[in-house]
């Protein structure tokens, strides 16, 4: 026999007996209307008898389930305060912020400074992992991404901008002044730069820009896109990128993206399992506005 019933009944039972309604609990809680009575009627089969009568359009409780309430509210309550207690002994604890490596180097690190400046109090640790959503040692607090949905279970998801992907190529690649008189028809004709992390890269871009995706020929290609746009700067080929991340290098004029961008199935994302927290809704505000700064560039 289990000392305990369900401990989510407990906390269904718990919330609808203080707010009065089954779908004010169902809200508080993020979950439906059909879950919260589902996990009334375990308490009740369980003791054998109702908890709750129907009352206008909310419910009152019976004796038994004022009985109960007082006992669980005083232990959620007890939970409450010792989870208080928790927060506020670390309240000097690093932000952690999970970041593939090159959305880490090319959009996070250059921003730093002016994140650090804007949100002061924020104690940012960065955790480099290729897929942060899927983290493989202790689970960040937020992990930055570009993914299309469906979203990752249980992960509450910001979304931040849509993503736009180019062609990009540095002024002194020797090609370019062919490229540009030829239009993007020239691109059948250049070995294309390309990364292994990201092969439907140039497919989708040709399709979205009325090329031909056989036409396409690749050249050198890259384990990471870190290294994909190293090698566009240093003027070895054209390669293809997400708008955000080149965006620096456009306006210093190391690339230039003489065919624009297209915008992509994905989206830049916050994802967190934190839910109503007031720092992962400010660390998303400001991400989302750095993001869209330089929306210009991405047109196509």
């Amino acid at each position: 026999m289990r000392d305990l019933p369900s401990l989510n009944a407990l906390r269904a039972f718990e919330a609808t007996a203080r707010l009065g309604s089954v779908s004010r609990a169902a809200e508080e809680l993020h979950v439906t209307h059909g879950a919260i009575s589902r996990q009334l009627r375990v308490l009740e089969e369980a003791l054998g008898q109702a908890l709750f009568a129907r009352h206008g359009r909310g419910v009152a409780l019976t004796v038994i389930g004022e009985e109960l309430r007082d006992r669980v509210s005083s232990a959620f309550e007890q939970l409450r305060e010792g989870w208080a207690h928790l927060q506020r002994g670390s309240e000097n604890a690093p932000f952690v912020l999970g970041c593939a490596g090159s959305l880490l180097a090319r959009w996070v690190i250059p921003r730093l400074e002016r994140l650090e400046r804007d949100l002061p109090t924020l104690r940012l640790h960065l955790s480099p992992e290729e897929d942060p959503l899927a983290p493989k040692h202790a689970e960040p607090d937020a992990a930055l991404a570009v993914a299309t949905p469906p979203w990752p279970l249980g992960w509450h998801v910001h979304v931040l901008a849509p993503e736009r992907i180019g062609p990009v190529v540095s002024p002194r690649h020797a090609a370019l002044p062919r490229l540009l008189d030829g239009g993007p028809a020239a691109l059948s004709e250049e070995a294309l730069l390309h990364t292994s992390s990201r092969p439907q890269a140039w497919p989708a871009w040709a399709q979205a820009s009325g090329l031909s995706v056989e036409s396409l020929h690749y050249g050198q290609g890259f384990t990471r896109l870190f290294y994909l746009l190293e090698a566009a700067v240093a003027g070895l080929g054209v390669a293809i990128a997400p708008a955000q991340l080149v965006q620096d290098d456009i306006s210093a004029g190391r690339l230039v993206a003489p065919w624009g961008f297209r915008q992509t199935d994905a989206s830049w994302i916050l994802a967190t399992h934190r839910r109503n927290d007031s720092c992962i809704d400010a660390v998303a505000s400001w991400m989302r506005n750095a993001l869209q700064e330089n929306d210009g560039l991405s047109g196509g």
